[in-house]
């Protein structure tokens, strides 16, 4: 039986009525329903309390603000000392921004406040199977920004067509931010007053960029990401009504993944002696409401990670059996709950959908809305990922299948 839109659509709206900042009363609400749906489902669903600060404006704004600091510390004269020191609160908050977005260990993170944060985990497929499918989706919403306004993109890319048709790398803005305090700390150790300038105006504009997201409303978050829950709710139907052998299915939404993948975090931590990597693959659905439906050859804010190769092709196959196009060559300077799962040794890929931009539609925006979601590229990610079920369960799929 094929995937059902109007019940895309409904899921998305319902669960876009929620308030649902990371760590949140209003995640826990939408944890709760989505677990709900799943054991109508016929399945066990819990509801899973991680622990999570909730927040990346506090920790990366305090560490801007010490670079920041360290650049306009005053450092005339011979005074080797202050620029030591100066040097070395440089280095350490760029140090620590870069292990905070980069899922690292989370050094200075672990030093703030956390709270309880929400992930709904649900058994489906053959339990007494070998290799296991985690399908992975997240229910919290981001707040905006003036930072994400699409038309930093949009201009650059109508006014530079041909250039940025040739580009398959989208930035990893958080170079920027790292790379404030690196420029204050290496004009310290040089003494040289244009990089310490240079590092000091980035940092605060790190700081103002990150104070202004912290005061900003929580966006509805219809595309990003309760497009891909829809995705999880309605592959749970699709093999209830259709079951499958050989394969056992997890589907997974987490909480905190717009705090830098806190509940995906603590996922892998509660998981990993169940969920071996030697017989578990992980798929990563995300922002899947955007017209053009893709796959995610790598990402990662500061580095870029590829996904492995075996595992995009898994995608791309699904896709071939069920006779759906599947965009290929994009990488993204973005983070989602699919990183956590390859540094944890997992093979993963992310399935995504980009607009004309190759990037999210009305990503971190109050504009996602149910209303802006193409649910039919939703209606196709759905698809993808039953074919894909089904392929690693040894079933043949034509193009006729499940789509």
């Amino acid at each position: 039986m094929p995937p059902d839109p109007d019940r895309l659509r409904a899921i998305v709206e319902h669960l876009a009525t929620l308030d649902r900042p990371s760590a949140s009363k209003g995640e826990r609400v939408a944890a709760e329903w989505i677990a709900e749906r799943l054991r109508g489902e016929g399945l066990e669903a819990r509801v899973e309390v991680e622990r999570a600060h909730g927040t990346y404006w506090i920790p990366l704004g305090l560490l801007s603000a010490a670079g920041a600091l360290a650049g306009l510390a005053p450092m005339g004269g011979p005074n080797r000392g202050r620029r030591a020191l100066a040097a070395a609160l440089g280095a350490a908050a760029a140090a620590g921004i870069v292990d905070d977005v980069s899922a690292g260990p989370h050094l200075f993170r672990s030093l703030l406040p956390r709270r309880n944060t929400y992930n709904v985990v649900a058994d489906a497929g053959d339990p007494g199977a070998d290799q296991t499918l985690v399908f992975v989706s997240h229910h919290d919403a981001a707040h905006g920004g003036l930072i994400f306004n699409e038309q930093f993109v949009t201009r650059i890319a109508d006014r530079f067509p041909a250039w940025f048709e040739r580009r398959q790398t989208s930035p990893p803005v958080m170079r920027l931010v790292a790379g404030g305090p690196i420029l204050v700390a290496l004009g310290a150790l040089l003494d040289s007053k244009q990089l310490r300038r240079l590092g000091t105006a980035i940092s605060l504009g790190s700081v103002l960029a990150f104070a202004d997201i912290a005061a900003r409303a929580v966006v509805p978050g219809a595309n990003d990401n309760l497009s891909a829950v829809a995705v999880v709710l309605e592959l749970a139907r699709l093999l209830r009504e259709t079951p499958v052998t050989g394969v056992r299915v997890v589907l997974v939404s987490t909480g905190s993944e717009e705090s830098f993948m806190e509940g995906m975090r603590g996922f892998v931590r509660r998981h990993s002696a169940d969920l071996p990597p030697e017989r578990t693959r992980v798929v990563c659905v995300e922002s899947v409401g955007s017209p053009h439906l893709i796959v995610i050859e790598g990402e990662g804010m500061i580095r870029i990670q590829d996904y492995p190769l075996e595992m995009r092709e898994l995608l791309a196959a699904g896709a071939r059996r069920a006779g759906l196009p599947l965009g290929r060559g994009l990488r993204l300077g973005l983070a989602t709950d699919g990183l956590i799962a390859l540094q944890a040794g997992y093979p993963t890929a992310t399935l995504a959908s980009v607009t004309k931009y190759r990037f999210p539609a009305n990503y971190h925006s109050q504009r996602d809305v149910p209303a802006n979601v193409d649910f039919e590229t939703v209606r196709r990610a759905t698809a993808v990922c039953e074919a894909v079920v089904r392929d690693v369960a040894g079933e043949r799929i034509g193009p006729g299948g499940p789509g």
